[in-house]
């Protein structure tokens, strides 16, 4: 079973992956949102194509742990999920600061601006579900 990572935005929707053993995150797209129905269909292909058994749905909390729109608008997609994958669990994840860690490991990658903006959803991520991987609370 592998688990699947989302950075939930209002334009893209970041997609990573764990391998099989639960201990690796790996990138897999960015999908651009063209309509929520849109939006399920291909992260319905992705559970498909990468047997997903989880989702790990990025949560962010304003920096004091209140819950702003952004968190409110994770909540929502969560039971969107919960209600069009009925047999896929959905978590959610705090992801306070992933986008910063993302772009942080793109730039000592060297990326260029132009291609980081491309890929920085994919990345935040990777970063969401690795933490969430790394973490003791998720067994």
């Amino acid at each position: 079973m592998r688990i699947m990572g989302l950075d939930l935005g209002t334009r893209t929707i970041g997609v990573s992956v764990s391998d099989e053993t639960g201990f690796i995150a790996r990138g897999v797209e960015t999908i651009r949102r063209k309509g929520l129905e849109n939006d399920l269909k291909r992260l319905g292909e992705l559970v498909e194509q990468e047997e997903v058994g989880q989702f790990v749905l990025g949560y962010p909390k304003n920096m004091n742990g209140s819950i702003g729109d952004r968190a409110r608008a994770s909540e929502e997609f969560k039971t969107i999920l919960e209600e069009r994958f009925p047999s896929i669990p959905v978590v959610l994840w705090d992801e306070r600061l992933s986008t910063v860690a993302a772009e942080k490991v793109l730039i000592e990658a060297d990326l260029q601006r132009k291609k980081r903006k491309k890929i920085i959803d994919m990345m935040a991520a990777v970063v969401i579900l690795q933490n969430y991987l790394d973490s003791p609370r998720r067994n």
